[in-house]
């Protein structure tokens, strides 16, 4: 085969541009399908909670229960990925993640709660970082950012169409096959996770070596400009796994990743309560369908952010200052909202503050490709995904926890904002950093 170098952008961007296509609308699906089977348990809490007897400590804790087992099964489940492939991989992750989501229409009790949501996220370890990962072997760095932005909006889509869906399958599902329509909903949202894992293990391309819709010019533009970014990862950083686990870089950006997640998850998880809290003081409840639309309004501002902070990142191949401003916004937002007169109001600063946690999320995972690679990178990369979503278990637990204690989720807001401020500190310290400083060599 002829030696194909990176002087030729058009090629570059014909294989960048033919990647994009096939592959960020299937696994942006995937992430869809995956996020709402993870948070859907936040909209069946009203009904659910009361059936299984559950306080909002138990529910708290439940919900974060989920990312004992998720953190835990992290980064071996990123190594076994490196090594069988992702489509493989990412297949048998999707197809137990729904099999167990739909158990959750089935447990009986607290126990059985916990139980479930910790299977869950066994199952579902390693979806995201492995999903990263495989678009560090299509996307080269100056692209990388918005491409996983284009990812990682499903998070927002799947709330902002996972909350009316979700309300409906509650309301009008109640009674079918003798369940509640909580149980219902946790059934019928988990099919789609089989189905598309099924065609997953089909159709996802696992890299350009071997696809077919790639020219061989193509190809070696792409591979060339790769291989190019990981030589300049190793100069910075180890390339094997045990030496990545000492690292002390990637300890710190899973810091941010952490703070992201702070705000993200307990808005996930809290929010539609927060928002039937608001109605407590006119003496009308907000009806399911009213709390299902409102919980969607943040979560779409978070997607609009998402995609204009990722591409702004790219463009000016910055990422420190694209992840410190919108977390200190974020802070400042959430650490405000509860505070302010009317469901308006509070609802603008929830939603900025939505777009501040989120938006960081694209750049945060552009992070650890600087000073890592091969093995090394899918290690470091489940580690990073690991420690940020602990996020996912102190988030609603503490969340709960200080709402039981006191009967205001204004204490746990402040303590989200306290962990962003901290982490958009850390962002701006790493830039110092020779590994961080500018874009990578070409």
């Amino acid at each position: 085969m002829t030696h194909i170098t990176t002087g030729d952008p058009a090629a570059l961007r014909s294989a960048t541009r033919k990647a994009a296509v096939r592959l960020i609308p299937l696994v942006a699906l995937m992430y869809v399908i995956s996020y709402l089977d993870r948070v859907n348990i936040g909209f069946a809490a009203a009904t659910m909670n009361a059936d299984l007897g559950l306080s909002s400590t138990a529910y708290g804790l439940g919900a974060g229960l989920f990312f004992i087992g998720y953190v835990a099964f992290e980064v071996p489940s990123n190594v076994i990925l490196h090594r069988v492939g992702a489509r493989i991989w990412l297949a048998r992750i999707m197809v137990t993640w729904g099999l167990i989501s739909g158990a959750m229409g089935f447990v009986q009790s607290e126990v059985g709660f916990y139980a479930v949501r910790v299977l869950l996220g066994i199952a579902e370890a390693g979806f995201v970082p492995g999903v990263i990962y495989l678009l560090t072997l299509w996307f080269p760095a100056p692209v990388r950012a918005r491409m996983v932005a284009l990812f990682l909006i499903a998070i927002p889509v799947a709330v902002v169409l996972g909350a009316p869906l979700s309300a409906l399958l509650i309301e009008h599902g109640h009674g079918l096959w003798g369940l509640e329509g909580w149980r219902f909903m946790f059934v019928a949202e988990a099919v789609p996770a089989v189905l598309v894992g099924v065609l997953v293990f089909f159709v996802l391309p696992g890299s350009p070596k071997d696809v077919p819709w790639l020219s061989e010019h193509e190809r070696g533009a792409l591979r060339a400009t790769l291989e190019r970014e990981a030589g300049a990862a190793a100069e910075h950083g180890p390339s094997d796994v045990r030496s990545a686990l000492k690292d002390w870089r990637i300890y710190a950006v899973s810091f941010i990743g952490l703070s992201v997640n702070m705000g993200g998850y307990a808005l996930s998880f809290f929010l539609p309560q927060v928002i039937a809290s608001l109605a407590a003081p006119s003496g009308r409840p907000f009806s399911i369908w009213e709390t299902a639309l409102l919980t969607a309004v943040p979560f779409a501002a978070a997607a609009l952010a998402m995609w204009l902070v990722g591409r702004s990142s790219d463009r000016h191949q910055e990422r420190h200052y694209h992840a410190a401003v919108p977390l200190l916004v974020g802070a400042v937002a959430v650490s405000v909202a509860l505070y302010l007169p009317g469901t308006t109001l509070v609802m603008i600063a929830i939603s900025i503050a939505a777009a501040g946690s989120y938006a960081v999320l694209p750049v945060f995972w552009q992070l650890p490709p600087r000073f890592l690679r091969g093995a090394a990178a899918a290690a470091g990369i489940g580690v990073a995904g690991g420690l940020a979503n602990v996020a996912g278990f102190v988030a609603p637990y503490m969340t709960g926890g200080l709402y039981g204690a006191t009967g205001s989720y204004r204490p746990a807001m402040f303590v989200v904002a306290a962990v962003m401020a901290l982490g958009a500190v850390v962002a701006l310290l790493l830039r110092r950093r020779p590994e961080f400083a500018g874009p990578p060599r070409a």
